[in-house]
Formats: structure tokens, sequence, C-alpha cells
């Protein structure tokens, strides 16, 4: 039973949902599942853009097989060669053997790494390379990094649909919703779609910010993602974000507490910012324990706030273990911009303040306070004045 959506009169969404999936990549935790977005357009010839991840490859074939009845499929477009999109390749080549690969040479080379077996009827582009299926024209961009370096982008110049790969797209599946307008965005799925952005693209913000370019030269009416919802309108929102977050610039003035607790004490102490900050005028404060909040998600949420405190124990003379991981992740993610306090907790050789100042300092356009705070076991009386100054020197440096 084949299930699709019509996006406009002759282009149909092909692709399937993913619920059993529990980590992305084998990384990254996905309760609301994802799902795998291909496009099928019929013209005087017929184009499938990108395939699924094998793991709902027998809805996705039947799916095509709905959509083309008795036609045959002449043309595959591959934007993008990662395995979650393009697993699915050789089971519509042994379907449809006279079909036409339409790649760049490097992805080409990556289905041969794969281990697919094609070498006949493949067509390399290259940027600006066009191709016409009938009424619709397409014209090939590359998108180097983003994520991958074979990745390009492809845009009908006839209806202005932009098959856009990676790029604009979001963990959780659909549900039957399609389209953004068909969802709140802004309440169910901006988390989810920065949490993709940030973990899987946030590293190659400038390579971003170059497709950014390129796509405000051309019309755009509609963004078709390898996952997550189609843009059919209000596209400035999500360019916007896209915008700001290939910047590494923050979304909201606000403070993330992350902590490093052991007994509880850390988190006291962090507790005790966080009320401090409250009092004094900052709501926007938001805690999270490193042990147990997936790095995925701190990699987001630092992305999102302005400011970041940093309250870890001592361990093994070094950086409490979930601390130091979120901090290494952090750093190859080339995150920047953003302002940091630090809050050391140790019983006899408290180190991790130094330790973490010293990783930050090392990354790019990062800004660390001076108002560093050391607990020896546990916060007490007389450490109020000192916090009381952390939480000052954050909100002075808010201004």
């Amino acid at each position: 039973m084949h299930c699709v959506r019509n996006i406009t009169e002759d282009l149909y969404w092909v692709g399937g949902n993913d619920r059993r999936l529990a980590l992305f990549e084998n990384i990254h935790p996905i309760p609301r599942g994802v799902s795998y977005n291909s496009y099928l357009l019929l013209d005087e010839k017929t184009v499938l853009f990108d395939t699924v991840d094998w793991s709902i490859c027998r809805q996705f074939l039947e799916n095509i097989k709905g959509v083309l009845g008795d036609r045959n499929l002449d043309y595959m477009v591959i934007n993008h060669m990662e395995p979650d999109h393009a697993a699915c390749i050789e089971e519509i080549i042994l379907r449809y053997p006279n079909i036409k690969v339409v790649c760049t040479e490097k992805a080409f080379l990556f289905m041969n790494q794969f281990g697919f077996c094609i070498q006949d009827n493949v067509i390399e582009v290259k940027e600006g390379d066009t191709v016409s299926f009938g009424k619709h024209n397409v014209v090939f961009v590359s998108a180097p990094m983003v994520h991958w370096p074979e990745a390009m982008v492809t845009y009908d110049t006839t209806n202005g649909v932009l098959f856009s790969a990676d790029a604009f797209g979001s963990f959780g599946a659909l549900d039957g919703k399609l389209f953004n307008d068909e969802v709140n965005f802004d309440r169910d799925w901006i988390d989810e779609a920065r949490r993709y952005y940030t973990n899987i693209v946030g590293k190659y913000g400038p390579h971003v910010q170059s497709l950014l370019k390129k796509a405000s030269s051309i019309d755009i009416k509609m963004i078709c993602p390898l996952h997550g919802p189609v843009w059919h309108n209000d596209l400035g929102y999500f360019l916007d974000k896209y915008d700001k977050w290939s910047r590494y610039e923050p979304e909201e003035k606000g403070v993330m507490i992350v902590y490093g607790t052991m007994y509880g004490n850390t988190e006291a102490s962090a507790n005790d910012l966080a009320t401090r900050l409250v009092k004094k005028g900052m709501t926007n404060v938001v805690m999270y324990d490193v042990s147990n909040t997936h790095v995925s998600y701190l990699i987001s949420e630092t992305f999102k706030y302005s400011h970041v405190v940093l309250a870890s124990v001592t361990y093994n003379l070094n950086i409490y273990p979930p601390m130091l991981n979120y901090l290494m992740d952090m750093r190859a993610l080339n995150l920047q911009k953003r302002t940091f306090s630090i809050i050391e907790n140790g019983s006899w050789a408290p180190q991790s303040g130094k330790l973490m100042r010293e990783l930050l300092s090392n990354m790019k356009e990062m800004t660390i306070l001076d108002n560093e705070m050391s607990v020896s076991s546990s916060m007490k009386e007389e450490d109020g004045d000192l916090m009381d100054s952390l939480a000052d020197s954050i909100l002075e440096s808010m201004k």
C-alpha cells in the first residue's frame, strides 16, 4: 500500500518515516523518530530526487510504483550520498535498469566506495550545470561540506523548488503532516531542527553561509529537505535561523547552566546561582545535568543561548568526564561567540576551573568572565557574596 503526498501538481513526496530507530547515526537520540524524504517528479521524463534509508525501503518502493503506475523511471538525482539517503540506489536500478543517475563526481566515487555496482548511465554534473526533463528545468548547485564533501542541491527553475539535501532538515517523524504550516513549527519542531543542525551540520558554518549566499540569488518558493517538513511558505523564518546558527550567533539572550555533580553539592551551587539570577531579573535561565542529558541536547541549547555557566567537580585531577565530553563536542562543532562563567568544586585539589578555562581559551571568540567561583566540597553561607558577584558579572556582560 503506497502512502504519498502531492507537493505540487506533478511533484510527489514518496519518502517514509522510521519510528523504531533509537539513535540517529547511532549517536543522537530521536525519541520522535525521523523522516526520510524522497521526491518524484512526473514530467516528459520521470525523475526521482534521492532515495531513503534501508529501514523503509519497502514502503519507498511501493510509493514510487504507486505514483509511476505503468511509467518507467528515467532519472535519479543523488544530491547526497550518505547511506540514510542513498541506501536504496541499487534497488532502484534493479527495478529500472535503464535509469540515468545524476550526481557529482565525488558522489560517484562514494557510490563505488560503498560497494554500489554502478558503471553505466551515470551523468556527472557540477556547479551551474542544467538538465531539462520537459517542462521542468533544473540547475545544480554545489554545497560541499553541508555536510559531506560531495553534497549538492538542485533548483527547479520552473517552479522554484529547492531540493536542499541535508540542509534545512530536522529530526522527527512527519505523522502525516508534510508541510511546515501543517504543524506548529515554533512550538513542536524548532528544538529538533536546531538539534539536527547543530550536531550534524554545525561544524560547517562557513560552508552553510556560502550556500545561503547562493540561495539568496535565486527565487526559492519551496524547500524540500531530506528530513523533516517541506517549506512552502514563511521561508524567511527558517532561513533566518540557519543564518544565525551558521554565524554562531545566539538566538536568545539567556543563561544556560550546565553542571556536573556527583553527590548534589555542585548542583546545589548551580541552583543557588540560578535563583540569584532570576531574583535579579534574568528569568531566561535553563539548567542541565551533564550526566543525564544527552550531549546532542546540550550542544543544541548552547547554540541557542548567549551565556553559559559551567559548574563542574574535579575528578581524578581533571574535568568531570561528562563535562569534558560536552566541552570536546563543543570544540569539535566549532561553537563560538559565547560568554562563559565557571564554577569549580573540589575537596582537596580543585582543578576543573583552570582546565575548563584552558579549553575554552582555545576556542574561537569565546569570552570567559573573570569572576570564577571555587567551591570547597559544598557551598557555605560565607560564599554567598562571591556567588552574588558572579551573578552580577553575568548580568553586566549582557548589557
